[in-house]
């Protein structure tokens, strides 16, 4: 049987590391003897929020995490993107009552510090399930 059933929003933008977060995530969920039954793809960490909500609203869901890497350009960008979505996201595990984690990384990073960070994937799951197991 499976404990927590897991929904995933996970960003397109540097997909190369997101797609591997991702494949973490869905093996450590095994691990946890729990499953991430539904991905949904955006375009980018900023565009996350309806997605997590339209998650949050499904029944057969018990909590959301999210995956994400958010890199360093020449601007500040990057701050104010991660700033502004990982707000919205704690707002709306409050709203509706389940756990979403956050498995973005950054801001402020190089793309191969993006590479050395691909295991966060695993830690948002692992709040996310000790989190759903918690408040039960």
């Amino acid at each position: 049987m499976v404990k927590v059933r897991l929904g995933a929003v996970v960003a397109e933008f540097n997909y190369d590391i997101t797609h591997m977060m991702l494949e973490l995530a869905k093996e450590h969920a095994k691990f946890l003897e729990s499953e991430i039954t539904e991905v949904i793809t955006v375009p980018g960490v900023f565009d996350m929020p309806l997605a997590i909500k339209k998650l949050l609203e499904q029944d057969d869901i018990d909590a959301v995490i999210t995956l994400g890497a958010v890199i360093e350009g020449s601007t500040d960008h990057d701050e104010i993107v991660v700033q502004h979505a990982s707000r919205k996201i704690a707002d709306l595990a409050l709203e509706y009552d389940k756990p979403v984690s956050l498995g973005i990384t950054g801001p402020g990073m190089t793309r191969l510090e993006a590479h050395q960070r691909v295991d966060y994937a695993k830690r948002a799951v692992e709040a996310a399930v000790k989190m759903t197991e918690r408040l039960k």
